[in-house]
Order: C-alpha cells, then sequence, then structure tokens
C-alpha cells in the first residue's frame, strides 16, 4: 500500500534522527574526560579560528609540567580581563596546531608562561610548540609578545626554555611589548618574580599601549548551580573519580592509553617501611599493572594521583564556612567558551575539595589580594590587604610559618570562617590537584607487571603549624594499614576512594616517560651515584643487569655510589646488595657515604669519588656512563664538581676544561641526571 504524505514525511523525520542518532560521533567533536568539549574542539585545532570565533583580544599561552604555569595563566587572564578590560583566552600549546601561528594579527597581545622540564627541554605540552618554531616558523613580524620563564636555579639548564622563547621570537622579528622576566622556584621566590614580572607588564599596558587600568574585582568565569534533586546516591554524580570514564561507565578501564587525562587503578600490592628510626619514614610501594596495557621502562617516573587528608579538609572547610554543604550536588557551566571545566560534573563540594583542589600547599600575596574584597568583616579586610600588599609582612606572617590557605586566612580573621566567598571563586583561585612523580626503582625486565617506587613521607613541623606532602603521607596510610601496623599515621585518609573505587589500596596512577636510561650495550660500564631515595632508578638499573646476565647477556662493571646518614637507621635496600653482589660477582661493587655516623666528620657520596678518583678515571677512559639521582640543590652540583676534579687531575686539564667535558657527556647522554 502506498504511503501518503503525512505518513511520508514522518517516515523521513523518524529515518533522519536515527540517522542522526548513530552518526553523532561523526559530527559532533569528541568530550573530553570532563564530558565536555575541549576548547580546541570549538573551532577544531585552528587557533585564529578560536580566537576570532570568540571575539579575543590576547591570549596566554602556558607551557606547564606540573601545573604551575598554568595557575599562573589563568589567574593572569582574569586580572587582564577584570582590570583592563581585555578578552583573554588561555592556551595549552597542545590544543593546537600552529600552521598559521604567524598570521597572529598585533592587534592581539600574546603572553607566554613557560617552565622548563628535566634537562633543559620543553614541558610535555609545548614540546611540538618549539619543534615548529625552531623547524617551521618563518617571519613573525606582527606578533607582540612578552615571556616569562618558570625554572629553578639549582638546575644547569636554569630557565633555558624561556630564554630559549624570547630570544627565538625576538629573532624572527616579534615586537615585545614589555620586558622579559624569569621565576626561581630554586630560591623560593617564584610567586614574587611572577608578581614582579606581572606588575611591569601591567605598567607596559598603562603607559605604552594606553590601556585604562580599572579596579581588579572578580568577574567569573564558571556559573556554579546546585541541583534540586541530584544527590551523592545518584550515579552521574562525580563523587572524585579521576576522570569521566570512571563514572558509571561501562568502559573497560584496563586499556589505555593511560596519561596526564586518564590514569589507571593500579593495586598496591606489597608496601614496607625501609627505615629503622621512628624519627623519620620511608616507604616501599610495589604497584601491579598486569590487568592492564601499562607499560613502563626502567628509570621511568611513576606519576600517583592524589587527594587531600581528611585533616586538611576540615580546616579548609571550616575556613569557608562549608561544613553543611559538604554533600550538595552541582553543576557548572562555563561563561567563556573558550575555558574549560576542570574536573567531572555533576559533583558534590567535599568531592572537590577532597580530590580537586591544592588546599595544602603555600599560599601567595597574589591570592590573599584576590580575595580580600570576601572578608567576613573590614578588620579582616583591612588585615589581609595589608599582607598582601606587602612582601616583607606576608613573609613574615605567611610564608615563615609555613600557612596553607586554610590557616592563612583563619589566622587573618581570628577563626571565622570566609563564608562569602563563592564556591566558583574557589575553584578558579586555588590551583588543582596534580599528579606526583616518582622514579620507578623496579626493572622492567625483571619485573614487567609490577612497578616498584621508594618515598620519603614528607612532614614538618613548625611553629605548632604541621605541614605534609600529599601523596607520600597517603602512601604512608596505605602501608599502616596494609600492614596492620601498631603504628599511628600523622594524616589519614580515604582509602576506599569515591563509591569505594580505591578499595583494595588502589590508586590511580600513569608512567611519564624518562630519557634517565642505561646504554643499550650492557657491556657498557657505569658509574651510579645515588644518595638517599635517588637510589631508587639506580636499583633498578642493577636488577636490569642482574636479568640480563641472567638472560646470558655479558654486563660491564656497575658501581654503586649510596649515602644516607647511618648505616643502621636509613640504609636503603640494604639487604639487597649483597645479594646483587653475589648475581654480579665482581661486576658490582657498592661504596658507601654515612654522613651522620661519625659526629666529627660528615661524609658524602662526593667525597667518595673523590677517593676512588683512579677507578673511576679508568672507568671512564673505557666509555662508562655516568647516572646521578637525587638532590639538585647542592648534591648533583658537588658530583658534578668531583667528577670535573677527577678529569682534570687524571687527564692533566684545568677543571674549566673539565668542566667543558663533561658537558659534552651529557650532550652525548654519558652523564645523565635524574635530580629535583
Amino acid at each position: 500500500m502506498a504511503l501518503d504524505t503525512l505518513d511520508l514525511s514522518v517516515f523521513i523525520a523518524l529515518a533522519v534522527a536515527v540517522l542522526a542518532y548513530f552518526s553523532k560521533s561523526y559530527f559532533i567533536p569528541a568530550k573530553d574526560d570532563t564530558g565536555f568539549l575541549p576548547a580546541a574542539s570549538l573551532s577544531g585545532r585552528n587557533l585564529l579560528e578560536n580566537v576570532k570565533n570568540n571575539n579575543k583580544n590576547s591570549i596566554i599561552f602556558y607551557g606547564s609540567q606540573t601545573g604551575t604555569a598554568e595557575d599562573y595563566a589563568s589567574k593572569l587572564s582574569k586580572e587582564l580581563s577584570s582590570k583592563f578590560g581585555l578578552k583573554t583566552m588561555t592556551v595549552d600549546f597542545s590544543d593546537y596546531d600552529f600552521d598559521n601561528f604567524g598570521d597572529i594579527s598585533d592587534d592581539i597581545l600574546c603572553f607566554f608562561l613557560i617552565a622548563t622540564y628535566g634537562e633543559g627541554e620543553p614541558t610535555d605540552n609545548a614540546a611540538e610548540f618549539f619543534e615548529w618554531l625552531e623547524n617551521e616558523a618563518d617571519t613573525l613580524s606582527s606578533l607582540k609578545y612578552t615571556v616569562f620563564g618558570l625554572g629553578n636555579s639549582t638546575y644547569e639548564f636554569y630557565n633555558s626554555m624561556g630564554r630559549k622563547l624570547n630570544e627565538k621570537l625576538e629573532s624572527l622579528s616579534a615586537e615585545r611589548f614589555s620586558a622579559y622576566a624569569e621565576g626561581d622556584d630554586g630560591k623560593g621566590t617564584l610567586d614574587e618574580d611572577f608578581l614582579s614580572w606581572k606588575d611591569s607588564v601591567f605598567d607596559s599596558l598603562k603607559n605604552d599601549l594606553n590601556f585604562e587600568e580599572k579596579e581588579l574585582t572578580y568577574e567569573p568565569g564558571l556559573k556554579l548551580e546546585e541541583s534540586d534533586f541530584l544527590t551523592t546516591d545518584d550515579l552521574s554524580v562525580a563523587l572524585g573519580e579521576p576522570d569521566k570514564s570512571y563514572v558509571n561507565s561501562s568502559t573497560d578501564l584496563t586499556k589505555g592509553p593511560f596519561d596526564h587525562s586518564h590514569p589507571y587503578l593500579a593495586q598496591v600490592t606489597h608496601s614496607k617501611e625501609l627505615f629503622q628510626t621512628k624519627d623519620r619514614s620511608c616507604v616501599h610501594i610495589e604497584f601491579d599493572i598486569s590487568n592492564s596495557n601499562l607499560r613502563y621502562s626502567t628509570g621511568d617516573h611513576l606519576a600517583v594521583w592524589p587527594s587531600n587528608s581528611n585533616e586538611n579538609i576540615a580546616t579548609f572547610v571550616k575556613a569557608f564556612g562549608l561544613e553543611d554543604k559538604l554533600d550538595t550536588v552541582f553543576e557548572l557551566k562555563k561563561l567563556d567558551s573558550t575555558i574549560s571545566i576542570p574536573f567531572p560534573t555533576p559533583t558534590a563540594y567535599g568531592a572537590v575539595i577532597r580530590n580537586h583542589l591544592e588546599i595544602s600547599g603555600p599560599i601567595s600575596r597574589q591570592f590573599l589580594l584576590s580575595i580580600a574584597g570576601f572578608a567576613p568583616d573590614v578588620e579582616s579586610k583591612q588585615k589581609v590587604t595589608q599582607i598582601g600588599n606587602d612582601k616583607v609582612l606576608f613573609a613574615e606572617k605567611i610564608t615563615s610559618k609555613l600557612l596553607n590557605i586554610a590557616d592563612a586566612l583563619l589566622l587573618i580573621s581570628n577563626q571565622k570562617s570566609w563564608t562569602g566567598v563563592p564556591f566558583e571563586f574557589i575553584i578558579e583561585s586555588i590551583s588543582h590537584l596534580q599528579p606526583r612523580y616518582y622514579s620507578i626503582s623496579s626493572s622492567s625486565l625483571s619485573e614487567k607487571t609490577n612497578i616498584n617506587i621508594t618515598a620519603v613521607i614528607e612532614a614538618e613541623t613548625k611553629d605548632n603549624q604541621l605541614v605534609t606532602g600529599v601523596v607520600t603521607n597517603l602512601l604512608k596510610n596505605i602501608e599502616i594499614s596494609q600492614n596492620k601496623s601498631s603504628d599511628k599515621p600523622i594524616v589519614t585518609y580515604d582509602l576506599k576512594g569515591p563509591r569505594g573505587l580505591f578499595s583494595n589500596y588502589k590508586l590511580p596512577v600513569h608512567v611519564r616517560r624518562s630519557t634517565f636510561k642505561l646504554p643499550s650495550n650492557p657491556n657498557i660500564p657505569v658509574i651510579l651515584v645515588g644518595p638517599g631515595t635517588g637510589v631508587a632508578p639506580l636499583r633498578g638499573f642493577i636488577r636490569d643487569r642482574v636479568q640480563q646476565k641472567k638472560n646470558g647477556s655479558g654486563v660491564g662493571e656497575t658501581i654503586l655510589f649510596y649515602g644516607c646518614r647511618n648505616q643502621h637507621e636509613d640504609y636503603l635496600y640494604k639487604e639487597e646488595w649483597p645479594q646483587y653482589a653475589k648475581e654480579l660477582g665482581e661486576k658490582f661493587e657498592i661504596i658507601t657515604a654515612f654522613s651522620r655516623q661519625d659526629p666529627s666528620k660528615k661524609v658524602y657520596v662526593q667525597h667518595k669519588l673523590l677517593e676512588q678518583s683512579s677507578k673511576i678515571n679508568k672507568l671512564l677512559d673505557s666509555g662508562a656512563f655516568v647516572y646521578v639521582c637525587g638532590d639538585a640543590s647542592h648534591m648533583a652540583r658537588d658530583v658534578q664538581a668531583s667528577f670535573a676534579k677527577i678529569l682534570a687531575e687524571g687527564r692533566g686539564i684545568s677543571e674549566e676544561k673539565a668542566g667543558e667535558l663533561i658537558r659534552s657527556f651529557k650532550v652525548q647522554n654519558r652523564y645523565q641526571e635524574d635530580v629535583w
């Protein structure tokens, strides 16, 4: 029977609807792990289209590895918008292509916040941009820019990427509208350095570019809407899961890729305390990855995703008067299409505080000034403004006392809660929790589906103020619980996680690749230097060599210089070294330095190196590789100086020439460092 006109219309409409539903993945950009469209998907990966379509006149680019540059970029964006009316857009380099970067017009201001990672390398998210800039970029004569570099002066390649970017843009005829500056995390002045640079940028905007400055006011980029019907029992509500795929998901979570946006939930199968003293603690942790396709290579880093301790959460909740809000569900809406929502929603206040905010870290002067308008009373507003505007007073009242955000605000307000602070402000102004990275201490040759890490528990008390490392104390809490120890954790955590996701001692992790690798030829001798937990990846290297020998390969000489305070208290893996010596025979030697065993004389690994100068010279002459792991501020420099002395004496050259030789070793990967 033939269809009449109405039937045919209905049939066609239904067919179109069905086709649209099953084809939507082809036409609608995929959502990111928050469940929302990433900023770059608004116009694909075309930077200029996004700028044009969203009517932006300033771009803040960030190259960030740990989240600091990203946090600064977000704060700068808000101030530029509020104080000068700029239409800002914050950009993660990895979200865009740069084919038309040279077409950015001179009516758009570009701000670059660039961190340096590893051995003078770009951060992961900025690597492709720097490659494009070096190999493909032509003239950038219409680009107006300024650069702030984030670095650590204890590293040899201090701020090399910020300097490189500034010089490269200048060489390509770009116009710098405000002076280049850099911050030094090694001296603990990074925040103050950033504020000084920001002030100079604002001066340039006012005096050179004729922008009118207004009073700073908070302009939210997000709108929070509490739900009248959703509760934390609803499966669609995120309760702190690492990303959207873990919320009420049927996705196979054993398959990667696993990275900074999507971790693997790995079970802690074994944990133990390594120190023999009650004064300090260091834990050995083993993660099982056998049920996943996550893989690692010896020398890589493991990222452990943190949550906040119950004690820090309680103080934070008190500071903002959120006691009755913890289970209230809300959603976030974007007021600016170019920003992204930082965690899965709908969610609850308590879930955000526990799993997404850096509430235990130090507070900045900039944060105090930005929150002053929400002070609970006139006296608190005057006090917070005074402290925020005075660098010396801030150092005396806040920094020197190791205060975090909640403790500082409660001190300033005489324990009165800051109930008038919008939660949107908290979300946008407080850094978001970032994974902590640990050198892997196992061997991928002998433990393919097992990852070990070694972590000293961070805890410091000053003026009755307790400061604890977020992940290390979580690991210690697990170790105590798993082993049913009689010890009491310094702070406690929710070990079961959202909806019991972390039960049976699971934690979200991912692997970050490292260039800290043994030579491909196992016959090449190696000199390993790793005091304290710096021995972690070196333990992995030695286990590699043990396995290589078991597999029938020849192995070169392996000499380990290890240092700790006292052989009876903090000698890591003390029981393992004799076993490795038995396996490797004359090919393995460990030389120890105990800095506090003899009160009359402190002995460190650099001293032991000098004592073995003849042997080291012979090994270097035979092509040995050097590996140094541990503290960058003192140990790594002192060790390098010792190697320079050894080379100078052994080869009859000046220490300056020996230093140049070591730098050439680094270029050849014969002298590698994994330092922090």
